[in-house]
């Protein structure tokens, strides 16, 4: 009897991108891309169309990043396994891939490498991999995922949100109609995280967003 092929989508914003990661998975007689997305957004919205078993998001997208998403899909089907796409090669990103609800991370770098690997055990309900990570690194992430403690990234996810769609130059009315929140409450936000981290305006908020991954330069 043939096995059936595990159905994954496939989301990352640059299409060649896309296609390279599509060929490699696609190649392999037991995987196969079924959808693709170009920003976070779409990616959840056809994650909860299509019937899927694994989910690889790019850590940075538009409209919502590859953690946003990964944390709304994370709410909403538990029980599918998410696996992020990164081209940052640090633990800070391996911590907010965790607190997101992801079950794997492969650096972009080697992909072609370690993917089809990382789908695998992502599938198997393995060990969370990272490329270069100790298992000490692994098990401290775990541990302050499972503690929800993050000293090295001091905004809360509303925050990191807004922080991201500023960056994008959306304005404080159009933050507050995607957030279904208040504008005051957009601007009570932004005021606090600006305080947190010593910043003084957008210029220097989209500097952060660039640096920790949220948006590209």
């Amino acid at each position: 009897m043939t096995k059936l092929k595990s159905r994954i989508l496939l989301a990352d914003d640059h299409n060649l991108v896309r296609r390279g990661l599509r060929h490699i998975l696609d190649a392999q007689p037991d995987l196969e891309v079924t959808a693709e997305a170009a920003d976070g957004a779409e990616a959840v919205k056809a994650a909860l169309e299509n019937d899927l078993d694994l989910v690889i998001l790019d850590i940075s997208m538009p409209r919502m990043t590859g953690l946003q998403a990964a944390r709304e899909l994370h709410k909403r089907r538990p029980e599918l396994p998410i696996l992020i796409l990164t081209m940052h090669e640090n633990e800070q990103y391996l911590h907010e891939a965790l607190r997101a609800g992801a079950s794997g991370y492969v650096v972009k770098k080697v992909a072609d490498r370690d993917l089809v690997e990382a789908v695998r055990a992502t599938l198997r309900g393995g060990e969370f991999r990272y490329p270069g990570a100790g298992n000490e690194t692994i098990e401290g992430a775990l541990r302050a995922a499972r503690e929800g403690e993050d000293p090295r990234r001091p905004l809360t996810p509303r925050e990191t949100e807004i922080v991201k769609l500023v960056a994008e130059s959306y304005t404080t009315k159009e933050i507050a109609q995607a957030l279904f929140i208040a504008e005051k409450t957009v601007d009570s936000h932004r005021a606090n995280v600006m305080e947190k981290l010593g910043l003084h305006d957008r210029v220097e908020l989209t500097r952060y967003a660039i640096r920790n991954g949220l948006v590209e330069a």
